[in-house]
């Protein structure tokens, strides 16, 4: 899929873009191209890979010229780039809505420009009935990515659109594992949330195993969805007490913007939800079901489960939970 191709990676020195940057570079594509504006952390990833294939550029997807200007004899881009931060968001929200709203047009706009083979778009399941701003910035961003298909015609552009939508990656920065285990390790009581909250559960690795079969499939206007155990927030703080012992926890309460569980397909999707291998897959609505049947020989239609929420599919066995906490490698 990647023999001598061109990628961009748009916000590619973020722990996504980093692993995905990694898991590239053991293909044959030409050349890697990491657009972000954090000039600290591009120096720290250009020392760290040393790879001739490598090209680092400055730039904000904010900045619709240099975006264009990066994509120049692009063939795939892995769009990364978002502020995610909830609380953070909440706060400013309108930054929220430049960045992954407008950025996600712009690089829209320069895909289809630069003619584009295929755009990745990276969302969150904070996208499906979003509470927060954060997650309504991205069921925009979602639905910049359908919509593009449409105007980016096979007889005028070849681009192809895709999404991407899973849950929160174990173990990535910021998540509640190496907060759990800073304060374990200072003898700090664990900080709760909600003892009943739970959240799906995608190692690093098992995202980019996902992001890049949906890449290889995927043939524009789709929003795949991994399949996915989930976990709860005491099952992480009771792991890693038996790893690291026990310090005791407090319940701090549900912050701002906070879901107590996550949804990836909410109710109303469900209708357009098909079971595709070990994905599921949204469709565009405008297209009806003998056009994706062809599209995808052999898909079948999403049983109506609801919706697809954390409280209730299938949880991590604790034993499961802690063998895979072990190989992060974090502790």
């Amino acid at each position: 899929m990647f023999e001598d191709k061109k990628i961009l990676i748009t916000g590619g020195t973020g722990s996504l873009g980093h692993a995905l940057t990694k898991r590239l570079l053991n293909t044959n594509a030409s050349t890697i191209r990491i657009l972000s504006r954090n000039e600290h952390n591009q120096i720290k990833m250009e020392s760290h890979f040393k790879d001739d294939r490598l090209r680092f550029l400055l730039g904000d997807v904010r900045d619709s010229e240099r975006l264009s200007r990066a994509m120049e004899d692009v063939d795939i881009v892995f769009h990364t780039a978002a502020l995610k931060h909830v609380p953070k968001i909440e706060y400013n929200p309108f930054e929220g809505i430049k960045t992954n709203v407008i950025g996600s047009q712009h690089v829209i706009d320069a895909c289809v420009q630069q003619n584009v083979e295929k755009v990745v778009a990276i969302s969150t399941d904070k996208a499906a009935s979003p509470l927060n701003v954060y997650g309504a910035t991205k069921t925009l961003m979602e639905k910049l990515f359908v919509a593009a298909n449409t105007f980016s015609t096979p007889e005028k552009h070849r681009t192809k659109f895709i999404t991407v939508r899973y849950g929160n990656v174990l173990g990535s920065s910021g998540s509640v594992v190496p907060i759990f285990i800073d304060q374990i390790k200072n003898n700090k009581k664990v900080t709760i949330t909600d003892p009943q909250m739970t959240r799906f559960s995608i190692t690093m690795d098992e995202a980019l195993e996902f992001i890049l079969k949906a890449t290889e499939i995927g043939q524009g206007s789709e929003i795949f969805i991994p399949k996915m155990k989930a976990y709860s927030i005491m099952d992480i703080k009771n792991v890693l007490a038996e790893l690291l012992g026990d310090t005791g926890d407090e319940i701090i309460g549900i912050r701002m913007g906070e879901k107590l569980h996550e949804i990836l397909i909410n109710r109303d999707e469900i209708r357009y939800g098909w079971d595709i291998n070990d994905m599921y897959m949204i469709s565009n609505p405008i297209f009806p079901d003998d056009v994706i049947k062809t599209k995808y020989p052999g898909i079948k239609h999403v049983e109506n489960i609801g919706e697809y929420s954390s409280d209730q599919v299938e949880k991590i066995p604790h034993d499961e939970l802690k063998d895979t906490i072990q190989k992060l490698n974090i502790i």
